[in-house]
């Protein structure tokens, strides 16, 4: 069998499975494909949706690193990885690699495709369209990834159960792909299956839900310059009164709760790992401190920091081990115990690593279990500021109150001292620029999502909307915290705006007939 992305989406499941969270996480694929006679039972169906979550979770290493290592906030010095953090990324370099995300595709497909088809007396048609409707957040999320990352990729739809399909199929355009994940979206909402809470409280955040569906419409929307859209579904979210709706939790104290033990309020959607049911994932590796090759914070992020946490100092908190947002997403060491400012000038991310315990020794998790958040409240809310921002100086009070209220979380004052609701606050707004907005909105996403997987795609936002107007300060941004290549070298490969997405993986270059290597690493250019 052709080693290709279309191969990818050949897939197995287990053919057994329970309802338990035990069960649920460990779905693991095995060699029986998934074909038109699998699909017998409700429970068959839900065994193929917790194998896409399984591949989902196989990505989260890949999410952090394609989200962060351009974007001049974490660096590592893998030779490999630092690579794309470089812009020298090569066809071949396994960094490139899809196959994970076109697996979940594959799964989702099979799901579309066959569920609709189960002969099951208790497989209810509102069952039937929940499992639909997860089945569509997988698909398109796994394409918006794809889309900032190659911006053209194939545009897969049907489910690849056997050999005798074709393998050859050549890249959709950046419109058709998000144009089929808003459709994806509405198709899944339509029904009204799509749940708000799952039976089991884990569920309601492990697993995609109606709000889950309004972020990625979010950030589909502002992805696309679709501001009037990207505010509506940002709105169903923040102007919900459901019961157990994801609310933005702004008391302080409660900030780190989100990471540990997770599954907070504020979550709307979290990929999760629990060692009690002996379910651990690699982040140990990713994020230590004897780990020789880690992610961490880059000189300008750490300076970042250090300036956040002196503003609260100069403000009148007293410092006593962790103060902000900063000090609780991080750490440094000092004499190898306590958690300080104090002697050393290196930072390590802590929201994975650590408890809401300020101690090296006493906060670090006994297992490596930390969830993967993919939206919460607090970006929903800067999502919006982004589009309110973009609609003109008439939307921009409100954009200024979503920012103040991140800030204030942070016990950081309003942003340049506006009140949007004071009697001067209309003579403040219109000192504003959009320009000047817009790079707080992104420095606030930059602190409050560090290592999430965020920040390159908010840079890349930023360097294509308007066609390219704040390319230049986009190219600046990305070289301020680059601190492994120079800066000449950046700024010339950034000219190209090909160069700003991924190579297509060369494997699959080379076995399918179709496909078209991004022009900025063709051999031929």
């Amino acid at each position: 069998m052709k080693k290709n992305i279309l191969s990818i989406l050949i897939l197995a499941v287990t053919l057994t499975f329970t309802t338990s969270c035990n069960d649920w996480l460990d779905v693991l694929p095995n060699n029986e494909q998934v074909t038109d006679d699998y699909w017998k039972s409700k429970e068959d169906v839900e065994a193929v949706i917790a194998s896409g979550y399984y591949y989902m979770r196989q990505c989260v290493p890949t999410f952090i690193k394609w989200g962060e290592l351009r974007g001049g906030s974490i660096y590592t010095t893998n030779s490999g990885d630092a690579k794309l953090q470089d812009f020298n990324m090569v066809p071949t370099n396994s960094l490139c690699d899809w196959s994970n995300l076109y697996k979940v595709i594959g799964m989702a497909n099979s799901v579309i495709l066959y569920a609709p088809e189960v002969k099951d007396d208790t497989y209810y048609e509102a069952i039937l369209n929940s499992h639909l409707a997860e089945a569509y957040f997988l698909r398109a999320y796994c394409y918006l990834l794809l889309v900032k990352d190659y911006k053209e990729v194939p545009l897969v739809l049907q489910a690849y159960v056997n050999d005798a399909a074709s393998f050859d199929l050549a890249k959709s355009s950046e419109a058709e792909i998000i144009a089929q994940i808003k459709n994806d979206v509405k198709t899944a909402l339509e029904t009204g299956a799509a749940k708000g809470t799952y039976e089991e409280d884990w569920a309601t955040k492990g697993r995609a839900t109606k709000w889950a569906l309004y972020a990625l419409m979010a950030d589909a929307c502002l992805w696309s310059e679709d501001y009037d859209q990207c505010i509506e579904y940002c709105n169903l979210i923040l102007n919900a009164t459901d019961a157990f709706r994801p609310v933005f939790m702004s008391n302080t104290n409660d900030w780190y709760t989100m990471f540990y033990p997770g599954n907070s309020n504020e979550s709307i959607l979290e990929l999760n790992w629990d060692y009690s049911q002996n379910q651990t994932n690699n982040f140990n590796s990713l994020f230590t401190l004897t780990t020789s090759t880690p992610l961490r914070p880059t000189t300008r992020a750490t300076e970042r920091m250090k300036e956040e946490t002196q503003t609260l100092k100069d403000g009148g908190l007293t410092e006593d081990g962790r103060m902000g947002r900063m000090l609780m997403a991080t750490y440094v060491p000092d004499n190898g115990q306590v958690i300080g400012w104090a002697s050393s000038n290196q930072y390590y991310i802590w929201k994975y690593y650590g408890t809401d315990v300020p101690d090296i020794t006493g906060g670090a998790r006994a297992h490596q279990d930390a969830n993967f958040i993919l939206y919460r409240v607090a970006e929903v809310m800067l999502m919006k500021a982004q589009a309110l921002t973009m609609k003109g100086q008439g939307s921009w009070a409100e954009a200024v109150s979503m920012i103040n209220r991140v800030r204030n979380r942070a016990l950081l004052g309003n942003f340049k001292d506006i009140d949007p609701q004071s009697a001067d606050a209309a003579a403040q707004i219109s000192q504003l620029d959009e320009l000047t907005l817009l790079e707080e909105i992104i420095d606030q996403k930059e602190m409050e999502f560090m290592a999430e997987g965020k920040r390159w795609y908010d840079l890349l936002w930023l360097g294509r909307i308007g066609g390219g107007k704040y390319k230049t300060q986009f190219m600046t941004k990305v070289i301020e915290g680059n601190q492994t290549t120079n800066a000449q070298w950046i700024r010339s490969v950034l000219q190209d705006a090909n160069a700003w997405y991924m190579p297509i993986p060369q494997a699959d270059i080379e076995h399918n007939k179709l496909l078209v290597q991004n022009p900025y690493y063709s051999s031929s250019k």
